[in-house]
């Protein structure tokens, strides 16, 4: 399979070449793109041998490096320049949509890691998709649960989709409390290792209710049919209800490759170096999505609800507080109000 990843050098990308890396016979890299890391950018080069790359900053060194490598500006121009079978987009935030819009053309399967593409673009994306027979995997663990629990199943059977979350580093601080927390304190997460806007996101529920937004545009659900629950272990990723009262779930250690390694091989289910569940060691416990203490989500889903634009919008607003929250602007719990004022609401 020739594959392109865009955000190589994230840690989606990174893992994403982990599991190649334990089939390499498979798979041929054709193109890998960077923001600004260029140490681990250059040594995944010399690993992979693409044929062609991308890189945002440092351009001028790469080339000097890799005289004879077709170096491309951006994602978006790497995207364009060369066909596969295999699109990865691993790029964290709106700087994903283009490059996603410009690779639908050039290759068969898109395994989407981004879910920000969806928010802001997905009905015209998941359109585009249909028109031009392009497999959409999703490489996240809630949605891709909810793809493998909806293999076969038509969709006049679905009651609802059930979306679990883990409430983040903070859940068990009192909402008085937050006035206190740190950054360190927002980046601990209990169960993933992420990025940092992401694990921000997971603290203050912008990231469950963005995945609200995205299974809306993925599986073609209303927002009512929708349901988010807490559920801390993170071993239960996401379930599907039929209208029989019967539900299904995929369950498994909290591990990214397992979304990764099947969107590469779909349909196959290869072995990825995840470790089997213990049961006696499992308490898993679920609880309701406690009003008014995460209301961000609440802002975010309601923007889903109105359309793409409104969901475009909320979505650059919570990328921009965020970044202010990281950057030590504003405090943590400044970013509603953030939010508000970008988006106008």
């Amino acid at each position: 399979m020739k594959i392109t990843i865009l955000g190589s050098t994230g840690s989606i990308g990174r893992q994403t070449l982990e599991v190649i890396d334990k089939n390499p016979k498979s798979f041929e890299v054709l193109g890998l793109s960077c923001g600004s890391n260029i140490d681990l950018f250059v040594e995944q080069i010399k690993k992979y041998k693409p044929k062609a790359v991308s890189i945002e900053k440092n351009g001028d060194k790469l080339k000097e490096l890799f005289p004879d490598l077709a170096i491309y500006p951006n994602a978006t121009e790497l995207a364009k320049a060369i066909k596969g079978e295999i699109l990865v987009g691993a790029i964290s935030g709106m700087a994903m949509i283009e490059p996603l819009f410009a690779g639908i053309n050039n290759y068969k399967r898109i395994a989407l890691a981004n879910k920000e593409s969806l928010v802001c673009r997905g009905t015209e994306f998941m359109k585009l998709a249909k028109e031009k027979g392009v497999e959409i995997i999703p490489v996240d663990s809630e949605h891709y649960a909810i793809f493998s629990c909806l293999k076969g199943i038509d969709r006049k059977h679905i009651k609802k989709i059930i979306l679990t979350a883990s409430g983040g580093a903070l859940y068990d601080i009192p909402k008085e409390a937050l006035v206190d927390v740190q950054i360190e304190d927002v980046l601990a997460h209990p169960n993933w290792q992420m990025g940092k806007k992401i694990t921000v996101d997971s603290a203050t529920m912008a990231n469950k209710a963005l995945e609200v937004i995205e299974a809306h545009h993925l599986f073609g659900l209303p927002f009512e049919n929708i349901e988010v629950v807490i559920h801390r272990q993170s071993i239960i990723h996401s379930m599907v209800e039929l209208v029989d009262g019967s539900i299904m779930a995929q369950l498994a250690i909290p591990n990214m490759k397992i979304p990764i390694s099947s969107a590469l091989h779909y349909p196959e289910i290869l072995p990825c170096g995840v470790d089997s569940i213990d049961w006696t060691r499992q308490n898993l416990t679920f609880e309701k999505l406690e009003k008014g203490r995460y209301p961000i989500f609440d802002l975010i889903v309601e923007a889903g609800i109105k359309g793409d634009k409104s969901a475009e919008k909320i979505n650059y607003a919570n990328e921009v507080a965020v970044a202010k929250f990281l950057n030590g602007e504003i405090r943590f719990i400044d970013i509603e109000g953030e939010i508000k004022k970008f988006a106008e609401i």
